[in-house]
This record gives structure tokens, C-alpha cells and sequence, in this order.
């Protein structure tokens, strides 16, 4: 003990402070020298680009100081994390270029597209043609060149409305006035200012890599999709998914909340019951909509199929759907896809060694097919039913359809044509569903089907299952990872789009999740996840969850819904 006190003496403030990378390596630098000069040594800077990095457990920007010795991780274009700062810092160099090159036009970030880019509106000018995006593509590519600097200020919230103000932003003053912090983060680029929300890069040259496409009346602007940082996929024509995305922003503008500072006003002004009304009844109007499509067809259509990804809300849309299909003189037989899941021993495995219950080869694909030829040609069949606990088939209940009877199937593969290759096409009514949110911060800043999604399953695997928000967070990339693989590519296919988005749904997510992502320990990657998370919140002004309707779609998340234990099995002829 006494020869270790005697090694510990008083000393100066070193002029150098160091890095050390998860993998063992060490850099020495001046102190308070931005993280991203440190990490420009690295061979690996660019291949995928380096774009942030976690420093001490906190997510920061390449020009944080390093004033004292730290763990570095570095963020790239290939995580979460990085993808969402390329994507932000591509969003405001475009609305740079867009507002030096049209100084009178508006231009809005509408919505995602699944292969990687943002739908752009144009308003106040004739629509784009190719020639003007031309145009804009080449100022952004000669600012990409120049490499000009995205300053970052810290301001008071009355300076950063004078701004917004100043330049027109209404939508912006909107959300500002509902701002819980004295403070706000304003990013310049030029003489360009804007809130964006999360963090950026450094400057423009970072930003390599985009492409411009007409659509419609807008565009989309392209960006790198995690899995492939250095390569711009082609962009599929999406002409369902984007015309229910247009049906719901006229279902926003029927409601008069077409960004949060709108819904917040509506919250703040007792105008909440008549949008959960309004809202629901949209939805429903919707839901039976799509019962009429599929009783007009129910003498060729036999099998309703129903797919979408994790969190959409299909089971609590399936048994609303059942409901209208009864009224509409249908009556539905619910089909479990995942008992026609193979033996154990036969599962395939995924890149990792573990076993796949995701991929389509995991289904009995061929018993599948015969079982619902056999079913809607009136005969009778001995159904399978699959032990998740011995990973075994077994014989299930045996069942004959009645006539006027359609068979609904959810499953993620419902609109994968690998899934029943040899049953005719005008016997099966293909539905997606999904939470399509289109209700964004402002016109620059949009929010995220995917955090959506996610923050309804912590709330209800928390209720449902016991699990934490840490585990919830650290279970979505697999998941993400499959719907990308099973789901997206196949939305396309779909018969009829349902999007299951509710306006005020945050808002009444709001209050059961946040003490659930107070919890994750910080530290852990989940942790910065998580504090994401609760800022983005902290934009919606909460509401009662008492006073959302017991049949909501929302329901399934928060609890308390009143078709839980609605079943039709009283409606078939099960022997």
C-alpha cells in the first residue's frame, strides 16, 4: 500500500489527451481538439464515411472537443445513428440549394421511401421539371465541392422564433411556442438558418453522395441505405403506398394538423375529442372500405392475406376488418400461419447461426398450399399445430369451410408471391398495413415510421411481456433487419394499403413510454437510443389515454381494448 501512495504525486495538466477505440488503439492529440480529427487517421475514415461518434457513452459531433481522455466509438454511415446524421445534414443542404435557386417557392420533406430517399413537395411554383432539378442537383453538387462549414449556435427560443418569423416559417413558430427549454440548437449553412433535429456532420463535403428524381408533383431525393453506404439503390415506382400517403395528408388537412404545432394547438385549445373522433372514424371509414372491395369479390376471393411489419397494429385491424366482413354478410375464418412453421431440426439458420423463423423457407410452404386448396374447394382438413415449446408439428383441429366463408391469413409473408405460388391469384385479396406516419415536426423536420413503431412495441412489451425498454430497443435492429428483408420489398403487391397511423398518437404514447426509456442504464448503446427517444417526445404535449376509444387501433399498444378476446371461431363449421 505505501509504495503505491508514494508512485501518486501532484503534477501538471498535460497539454495532450488521448483516445482509446473499442478495438485496443490509442491516439494522442492536443487537448481540446475535435473528435473528428482524431478519427481522420484512421484507415477506415471513409469506407463507409465516418459521419459521428459515441464518445464516453454519449452520441456528439465530429467537432466536439475532446477535453479529457475518452472512449471513442465511431459512428458511420453503416448504424442508425449514422445514417440518420447523413440523412439530416442532405436534408438541409437540399433546402439551401432549393431556397437560393427558388427564393419564392416552399419546399417540404413529405415522407420516407423504402428504398432509401424522402418525397420533396414543392408549393408557390409550377411544378419541377427535370431541367430545374437538374439545376438544383448541380448547386448542391458546387456546394458539396465547396465544402462550406454547418455552424452550430446555441440560441434563446425567443431569437429562433424571430428567426422563423422573419423568414416565413409558420409551421416553425408553430411547434416553438410548446418548446419545454429556454434553448434551441440552430444550424447555418451560408446565410441559410434551421432547427434540425439530431445532429449533423461537420460541413458539406461529407455529403458525396445523393441523386435527385422527379415524382409526381415533387421528388424524391436519394440517399445511401445502411447496407450499402456507398451506393444510391434505384427507386421503385411506389404508386400505392404513395397514394395513401396522399389520402392521409388530406385526412390531415380535413382535420386541420398538418405538423405538431398544429396538434399541439388542438391539445392546448380542448379541440382533442374531436380529433380521437374524427381520426377513428377515418379509420374505420377506411377498414370498411376495404370489407366492401373484398365482399364485391367474395365469389372469386377466398383468402383475405394481411401482412405489414412489426408493430402495425394488423391483429387489432384483422379482428375491425372481421367485424366489417360480418357486416358485409362475410364471415371469416382465421388462419395461424405460424402453425404451419416446419420441425425445429429443419429451421434455417440466419448469418449469426441462429434459427430463422422469419424467412419464408421456415414455413411448410407446399401443406400450406394444399391445405387452402382443400379448404376453399369445400373439403375437409386436419390443420397443423406448431409447439413453440418442443419446436414440433402436431395434429390440430380438423375444419370445413362453409361457403360463404373467406379464409384471413396474417403472417409477414402474406404479400410474397414465394408464399403461395400455385394458388390462383383472383382467389387471395392481398392487404398491407402499416404505420405510415405522415404528421412531421415542421415542413424540414419529419418523424419517423420506424420510431412509431417502436415506441408502441416498448409500451406494449412492457405490458404485455415484461420486457424492459432495453430490451425492446436492443431486439428492433433484428427485427428491422427482417421486415427489410420479408416485408418492404413487397409492399408493392398489396391489393389495398391500410395505414394504421393515428394523428394523436404520440401524444398518448407519450406518458407511458417515457418513464419506460428513463429506465435504460446509461452506457449501454440502447441508452443513446433511448435519450433520442425522449427528446423527440418532448416536442408533443400529452394527452389522456382514457379518452381513446376501447376498438382503437392504439389500443393493442396501451391496453384495454375491447376486441383482446374477440374470436370467430362461433362462425365456422370446425368439427
Amino acid at each position: 500500500m505505501t509504495d503505491i501512495l508514494t508512485s501518486i504525486q501532484e503534477t501538471r495538466l498535460r497539454d495532450t489527451v488521448e483516445i482509446i477505440l473499442p478495438d485496443g488503439r490509442v491516439f494522442s492529440g492536443p487537448r481540446n481538439t475535435p473528435v473528428g480529427d482524431f478519427l481522420r487517421l484512421l484507415p477506415d475514415w471513409s469506407e463507409p464515411q465516418v459521419v459521428g461518434a459515441i464518445i464516453n457513452g454519449e452520441l456528439r459531433e465530429l467537432t466536439y472537443k475532446i477535453t479529457m481522455d475518452a472512449k471513442v466509438k465511431p459512428i458511420d454511415m453503416s448504424s442508425a445513428d449514422g445514417a440518420r446524421i447523413y440523412r439530416r445534414s442532405i436534408t438541409f443542404l437540399l433546402e439551401a440549394a432549393f431556397e437560393d435557386l427558388f427564393p419564392l417557392a416552399s419546399m417540404a420533406i413529405d415522407h420516407s421511401v423504402s428504398s432509401g430517399g424522402y418525397y420533396c413537395t414543392v408549393t408557390g411554383f409550377n411544378p419541377l421539371t427535370q431541367e430545374l432539378l437538374d439545376q438544383l442537383a448541380n448547386k448542391m453538387l458546387s456546394m458539396v465541392e465547396a465544402d462550406q462549414p454547418f455552424e452550430r449556435r446555441i440560441v434563446p427560443i425567443s431569437e429562433a422564433i424571430e428567426v422563423f418569423t422573419q423568414k416565413g416559417y409558420a409551421d416553425k413558430v408553430q411547434l416553438l411556442k410548446y418548446r419545454q427549454k429556454d434553448t434551441l440548437v440552430l444550424y447555418s449553412l451560408g446565410d441559410h438558418q434551421d432547427y434540425l433535429h439530431g445532429y449533423m456532420v461537420p460541413s458539406t463535403g461529407y455529403l458525396k453522395r445523393f441523386g435527385l428524381k422527379l415524382l409526381g408533383d415533387g421528388f424524391v431525393i436519394i440517399y445511401p441505405r445502411r447496407h450499402m453506404p456507398g451506393n444510391l439503390l434505384p427507386m421503385p415506382d411506389y404508386p400505392k403506398l404513395l397514394r395513401t400517403f396522399r389520402q392521409y395528408g388530406n385526412w390531415l388537412s380535413r382535420l386541420g394538423i398538418e405538423n405538431v404545432g398544429a396538434l399541439n394547438d388542438a391539445i392546448s385549445g380542448g379541440r382533442i375529442r374531436e380529433i380521437i373522433l374524427v381520426s377513428e372514424a377515418l379509420h374505420e371509414q377506411k377498414i370498411a372500405d376495404i370489407a366492401r372491395q373484398v365482399a364485391d369479390r367474395s365469389n372469386a376471393t377466398r383468402i383475405v392475406l394481411i401482412a405489414g411489419p412489426s408493430s402495425s397494429g394488423k391483429t387489432t385491424f384483422s379482428k375491425r376488418l372481421s367485424v366489417q366482413l360480418l357486416a358485409q354478410g362475410c364471415s371469416p375464418f382465421p388462419l395461424e400461419l405460424d402453425n404451419y412453421f416446419v420441425d425445429r431440426e429443419r429451421t434455417p439458420r440466419d448469418e449469426d447461426g441462429q434459427l430463422d423463423y422469419e424467412t419464408l423457407l421456415a414455413l411448410d410452404i407446399e401443406r400450406l398450399e394444399r391445405d387452402l386448396l382443400a379448404l376453399i374447394a369445400g373439403g375437409e382438413v386436419q390443420l397443423p399445430r406448431y409447439d413453440f415449446k418442443t419446436g414440433k408439428s402436431s395434429p390440430g383441429e380438423v375444419v370445413k369451410l362453409g361457403k360463404d366463408q373467406l379464409i384471413l391469413l396474417e403472417g409477414i409473408h402474406g404479400l410474397n408471391p414465394g408464399l403461395l405460388p400455385n394458388v390462383p391469384q383472383k382467389t387471395t385479396f392481398r392487404l398491407y398495413v402499416s404505420c405510415l406516419t405522415q404528421l412531421n415536426l415542421d415542413r424540414h423536420n419529419r418523424i419517423s415510421t420506424t420510431d412509431t413503431r417502436l415506441l408502441r412495441r416498448i409500451v406494449r412489451d412492457q405490458r404485455e411481456r415484461g420486457y424492459s425498454a432495453l430490451d425492446t430497443i436492443g431486439r428492433w435492429e433484428s427485427v428491422r433487419r427482417g421486415e427489410k428483408r420479408h416485408i418492404f420489398p413487397f409492399q408493392e403487391n398489396a391489393d389495398e394499403v391500410f395505414n394504421s397511423a393515428l394523428v394523436y398518437e404520440l401524444s398518448a404514447l407519450r406518458e407511458r413510454v417515457e418513464p419506460l426509456l428513463r429506465q435504460v442504464p446509461f452506457g449501454t448503446n440502447e441508452f443513446i437510443e433511448a435519450k433520442r427517444l425522449l427528446a423527440f417526445l418532448e416536442w408533443f404535449m400529452p394527452i389522456d389515454a382514457h379518452l381513446i376509444p376501447d376498438n382503437s387501433i392504439l389500443r393493442e399498444f396501451l391496453g384495454d381494448s375491447s376486441l383482446k378476446e374477440f374470436k370467430l371461431w362461433d362462425h365456422t363449421n370446425n368439427h
